[in-house]
């Protein structure tokens, strides 16, 4: 698959690269390299890892030079011996070909919501963010991760499956709150480019209590739009996702734009009792909107004699509408039932 970061360096930042693979590939204690000042050569060294987080076994480095020489001396960190680095590649190799099997003959969407859901139902966030999570051998091997580890996972396993897909990083914003920077993915999907951030949909995604997870897909297929609603800013290029068009809630027919529509759905799950996730499209998502829409949940619950709970994503205008027994409520009674739901890594990584 396409080096996407690569693809984008001038050729002297691509003869580091491509020594720096060898290098890294060959287990080497040690290799020259062109010589770069060092803030060239880190950037350069989170790239490379981005385009192939195969090479999931290097922490670091450090380097040396002689002051005449053209080249560098760089000396990598490992994060475990050499054997283990192997033993590790053998496990992680098999446990794709096992992932990649049943989905051969799927199409391109088929496979990428087939990545998703089982990062969504396999793995959890690491909160204590341990090395191994910021790489494949976290999510794909111990079932743990932080952003930078999913997404890798996402693209590791999309490469195996033939899909386009890079890791999109956005950067830090103290003034909101958001101490580290972000990675999630961007997929070339029957030619058109999309965000796809299973960090943040893993985070809103739960068991139910028969043991079923509850997937979300607030971030499934999104445009540039949508997408920095609740995203900061690219810190590396990445081309332009257009298509708000193909969003997952789009694609399957739930979301919706008029109230009559919602409150339709709305009575079929009060008296279903499951849970129904829908997005909503009918123009911006106001307070007097959601009151609407509030409204007219806590009618067709009424009907039943069930009280409604709401969670809320408020930037993607996405709801989780379920119905539980009891008394009747009012409509203002009600709005007190909504939940807001902050779609991040427990801790923002």
């Amino acid at each position: 698959m396409e080096a996407y970061y690569y693809s984008k360096m001038n050729r002297e930042y691509q003869a580091v690269y491509r020594a720096m693979k060898q290098g890294f590939e060959s287990l080497s204690e040690s290799f020259q390299v062109p010589r770069l000042d060092g803030a060239a050569l880190h950037e350069i060294f989170f790239q490379l890892r981005l385009d192939h987080p195969e090479i999931f076994w290097v922490s670091g480095f450090k380097y040396k030079y002689y002051q005449d020489s053209p080249n560098l001396i760089m000396i990598p960190e490992y994060l475990f011996e050499k054997s283990k680095i192997q033993e590790h590649q053998r496990a992680l190799r098999a446990r794709v070909e096992k992932l990649v099997r049943p989905a051969q003959k799927m199409s391109e969407w088929e496979k990428e919501k087939y990545i998703h859901d089982f990062i969504c139902e396999n793995v959890r966030y690491d909160k204590l963010k341990k090395p191994y999570s910021h790489e494949i051998i976290g999510p794909l091997g111990q079932g743990v991760g932080v952003c930078e580890g999913i997404a890798k996972s996402v693209k590791i396993l999309c490469d195996a499956m033939g899909i386009w897909c890079m890791i999109a990083l956005c950067g830090n914003n103290p003034e909101k709150g958001i101490k580290y920077r972000h990675t999630w993915n961007i997929v070339k999907i029957n030619g058109t480019y999309y965000h796809l951030d299973a960090t943040f949909d893993n985070s809103l995604s739960r068991e139910k209590k028969n043991g079923e997870a509850t997937i979300r897909y607030d971030y499934f297929n999104l445009d540039d739009k949508a997408v920095f609603r609740d995203h900061e800013p690219l810190i590396a290029p990445a081309p332009a996702c257009t298509d708000g068009d193909h969003f997952y809630y789009r694609e399957k027919k739930l979301s919706f734009t008029k109230i009559e529509d919602v409150y339709k759905r709305a009575k079929q799950t009060a008296k279903k009792g499951k849970e129904f996730t829908f997005h909503w499209r009918g123009g911006y998502l106001t307070k007097a909107v959601l009151e609407e829409l509030l409204e007219c949940m806590a009618k067709a619950g009424e009907e039943r004699q069930k009280k409604a709970k709401l969670s809320l994503n408020w930037p993607q205008a996405v709801m989780c509408l379920s119905y539980v027994p009891d008394e009747t409520r009012s409509p203002e009674e009600f709005a007190q039932m909504v939940t807001m739901e902050d779609a991040n890594e427990g801790e923002q990584e």
